[in-house]
């Protein structure tokens, strides 16, 4: 059974439509990036996927799904006392050995003790995802994760997803602002502008003309960063070629 199902979804601000026919799913164990623009909708379709905003169509979700967020940026008082091992307790608390297993999950052993204001962006993300997999999640959602990162930092916090999902099964999914670090990483692909203009694999969504038209050409050398072993000959992707239809109805997501 498909974690998330949407069929023919639509999500409009007042008069404004933000998302038009939308049909998307995620499996257990995938990892799915959402890609597009600025003021595609992929923060909304990420909200709607989740059932924070109210849509028209049908959405479905594995029953008791547990969900693990990671947030795009965290809003912190840097002078507010915060160890990262209390931040982790955070809303609920957990053992310290747990707490220690996720850290060293995803590559910061012993950290237990520093301040979260002492974090470099990277520390600051791998946090993040750390107390997502507390839940022991179904399915972590992650909203631009890698904003503010150089390039290394972005291929390396990737690179950790693909790990974690390796060793846990658990699925992903994504909004992501840089496509040309995030493909290799990714089983699939979803390029959005207001509705679904392209989705395949990640080499056959790069060469789709949608994709062309939206990203232009220079992205392909960054893809050498790492390499995927889902990539196969026989890939495809299903195009949709109106893409001016929604560019004027589209949110700042």
């Amino acid at each position: 059974m498909s974690l998330i199902t949407a069929r023919d979804i639509s999500v409009a601000h007042g008069r404004r439509v933000v998302l038009e026919h939308v049909d998307f799913k995620i499996d257990p164990g995938e990892i799915v990036t959402i890609v597009g623009p600025n003021g595609s909708g992929k923060s909304t379709l990420l909200r709607a996927l989740l059932g924070i905003l109210p849509v028209s169509g049908t959405i479905t979700r594995k029953p008791g799904l547990v969900v693990g967020y990671v947030p795009q940026k965290l809003a912190l008082d840097g002078s507010l006392p915060m160890p990262v091992g209390s931040f982790l307790n955070l809303p609920s608390p957990h053992p310290v050995n747990e707490r220690a297993d996720v850290l060293r999950q995803v590559g910061l052993p012993d950290l237990q003790h520093r301040q979260i204001a002492e974090l470099s962006g990277g520390q600051l993300q791998r946090v993040l995802l750390a107390r997502a997999l507390l839940s022991k999640p179904d399915i972590l959602v992650l909203d631009e994760p890698t904003q503010g990162l150089d390039q290394m930092g972005e291929a390396a916090f990737y690179q950790l997803i693909e790990a974690v999902r390796s060793q846990t099964g658990v699925a992903v999914l994504m909004v992501s602002h840089d496509l040309h670090v995030v493909m290799s990483a990714s089983d699939r692909v979803i390029c959005l502008n207001g509705h679904v203009c392209c989705e395949g694999t990640p080499h056959v969504v790069r060469d789709a003309p949608e994709y062309r038209a939206l990203f232009g050409h220079g992205t392909q050398g960054a893809l050498a960063l790492y390499q995927h072993d889902h990539d196969h000959d026989h890939e495809h992707a299903g195009c949709d070629h109106d893409l001016s239809a929604t560019k004027d109805t589209a949110d700042a997501g």
